[in-house]
């Protein structure tokens, strides 16, 4: 039987589906705020369970140029202030167990990031915590290889987990969707997430960063609720062409609620 994992006044597991939104990278403080409560908006009056998602670090970029973040301290800091204003949980990346450690006396939700799906440290280290721990499965994995993940996490005692598909490599620079996956991965018994705007990414693809086909994210999230996904995940930008990580594979912050609309319907014609 799968769990329902309550976050604050979120259930993730079932109907209805949550959404995981937000900017990829933290790039300021005063458009992070503002993407928050145009996102709060937005899931409130569509009633649709929302979680904001941005990162303080962004430790695996392309290139050594690449924007990273603010850092975990200032970063730490804007995510704390959203969570204050606004009422909503929140989630970020953590790299390592000190970051988890840390980043858990703020945030509600720690996420692993695809890449490092199966450090054992930091997977443990995030058990831990207590915190619901949300691990993306990394491109390099099948569907059947997360049960490894998950029991790293549960060896601490802790079963607030979830799961979050976000494609699989495909040859070099692509990336594409066995949606076999989620009802795979439901089979452990936890919620399954589908994040739509990296399962379109092409990684490494553009000049000294990654590159995304952003006309896929809506068919795409469409198919995983459809087969059963209990969240929808997606980096969204006021501006996904002055991102400063992710813009190519981004959502334009308005054209989010027609998404969103057009997704609850089908969960309701299920």
């Amino acid at each position: 039987m799968q769990k329902k994992i309550n976050i604050n006044n979120v259930s993730v597991g079932g109907k209805p589906f949550v959404f995981i939104g937000g900017p990829c990278v933290i790039e300021g403080r005063e458009i992070t705020l503002k993407t928050a409560e145009a996102l709060c908006r937005i899931t409130e009056e569509l009633r649709i369970p929302f979680i904001f998602k941005s990162s303080y670090d962004k430790a695996n970029r392309t290139s050594i140029e690449s924007f990273r973040g603010l850092g975990i301290a200032e970063g730490l800091k804007i995510l704390a202030e959203i969570k204050q204003s606004t009422g909503i949980p929140v989630l970020t990346d953590v790299h390592s167990a000190e970051e988890a450690r840390a980043a858990a006396e703020v945030v509600d939700v720690l996420q692993v990031p695809a890449l490092l799906s199966r450090q054992t440290d930091l997977l443990v280290a995030c058990g831990k915590t207590g915190k619901p721990v949300n691990i993306k499965k990394g491109q390099f994995l099948s569907p059947h290889d997360m049960q490894h993940a998950i029991r790293k996490v549960e060896s601490t005692g802790n079963n607030r987990i979830i799961v979050t598909e976000r494609g699989t490599s495909f040859g070099y620079n692509t990336l594409v969707n066995d949606f076999r996956a989620i009802p795979i991965m439901k089979t452990f018994g936890y919620p399954v997430v589908f994040d739509a705007t990296h399962s379109i990414q092409k990684p490494g693809a553009g000049p000294g960063r990654s590159g995304g086909e952003r006309e896929f994210v809506f068919p795409l999230a469409k198919a995983a609720l459809a087969v059963g996904a209990d969240g929808i995940f997606m980096e969204v930008h006021i501006n996904p062409g002055q991102a400063l990580c992710d813009g190519d594979n981004s959502i334009p912050l308005n054209d989010l609620p027609f998404m969103l609309k057009t997704l609850k319907k089908i969960e309701e014609a299920l």
